[in-house]
């Protein structure tokens, strides 16, 4: 049994909240509102702390779970690590590369687990595709499409993802880390080709639009990515071309529709490809994958689940983008 502390009692404090374990104990709370974490800690019978900075020097916690807004977590999970915590922390892990660059350093130190909340990695659909392409399936890597994006709501530009000193950037940071996350973990490193960042519709200071072209060192592989919060409809997208085929991951449940991997295998004659599709229609599980993964990550086992590292170059060929857009 772990024992586990959570720092954030939001949406996503809650989510990793119901993912635990049945073995794990969630054993306190900390939030900046107290009314949320009293909230949280009643459904899952754990304890209240004052602050943060109390939960993560509690002797009854192994495991603290970061799940605030980006300016806090290098913050919070520093200290945890300062007090051989092991950490889970949120995606994006930080406001810049850098935060994480420093986090990663103090990991090492501590010499404690610490990984980064990319969930996406553990759908159904894409730990299948994972599984795909290392047996074969598409034969060689070619390249990567994606699209990813919401409409946003009303007032979307004045919630704190809009303000750059709390969230660092828009929507490229947001979720646009998750395609960059996905295409690392499937097909190796990529860096920045171009990148360009901007501000269509919302009236907030951070980026509605994200544009990129990434490329393998080697340069035998691309990606082209597109993150958006002026999608209006919900939707996930994402391609992996190969030499014999490709794979379409399409949908995340609920609002982005029923997830769905579409098995594209080119023929010997070439011509219309044969096509295979499996839905995934049960409730999203990834969250428990991903605890499950880190529990493995613990106790030494081998997991897809992202290391601070990987956060690191996702963040940091973000900041690229944004630096090309200055020009």
């Amino acid at each position: 049994m772990y024992r586990v502390g959570i720092i954030g009692a939001g949406l996503i404090g809650n989510k990793r909240a119901r993912a635990l374990r049945p073995s794990d104990k969630l054993q306190v709370v900390a939030d900046l509102s107290e009314d949320k974490a009293q909230a949280l800690a009643n459904n899952h019978g754990a304890e209240v702390e004052s602050s943060w900075e109390r939960l993560v020097q509690r002797k009854d916690v192994d495991i603290v779970i970061v799940a605030t807004s980006n300016n806090a977590i290098p913050l919070c999970a520093t200290a945890a690590l300062k007090h051989r915590k092991h950490i889970l922390i949120e995606k994006p892990g930080g406001r810049n590369p850098e935060e994480l660059k420093q986090l990663c350093e103090f990991a090492r130190e501590a010499g404690t687990v610490a990984r980064v909340g990319f969930n996406h990695r553990f759908h159904p659909a894409m730990l299948k595709a994972k599984s795909m392409i290392e047996e074969g399936a598409i034969g060689e890597l070619m390249y990567f499409r994606a699209r990813y994006g919401h409409g946003g709501r009303l007032g979307y530009d004045q919630e704190w993802r809009a303000n750059p000193e709390i969230s660092g950037g828009g929507e490229l940071l947001d979720q646009g880390v998750h395609l960059i996350d996905l295409c690392r973990w499937m097909g190796g490193e990529f860096e920045l080709e171009v990148g360009r960042a901007h501000t269509f519709f919302w009236n907030m200071p951070v980026e509605d639009n994200g544009f990129l072209l990434l490329k393998s060192p080697d340069k035998k592989r691309y990606a082209h990515l597109h993150a958006s919060c002026t999608e209006w409809k919900n939707i996930f997208d994402f391609e992996v071309f190969g030499k014999k085929g490709k794979l379409q991951i399409l949908g995340l449940g609920r609002s982005y529709g029923t997830e769905e991997l579409r098995y594209y295998k080119v023929k010997p004659e070439m011509g219309v490809p044969e096509l295979t599709t499996q839905n995934f229609p049960e409730e999203d599980k990834s969250w428990e994958r991903e605890w499950e993964a880190l529990i493995n990550s613990i106790e030494g086992r081998k997991t897809e689940i992202s290391h601070l590292e990987d956060g690191y170059k996702a963040l940091k060929i973000v900041y690229e983008a944004y630096q090309q857009s200055k020009n």
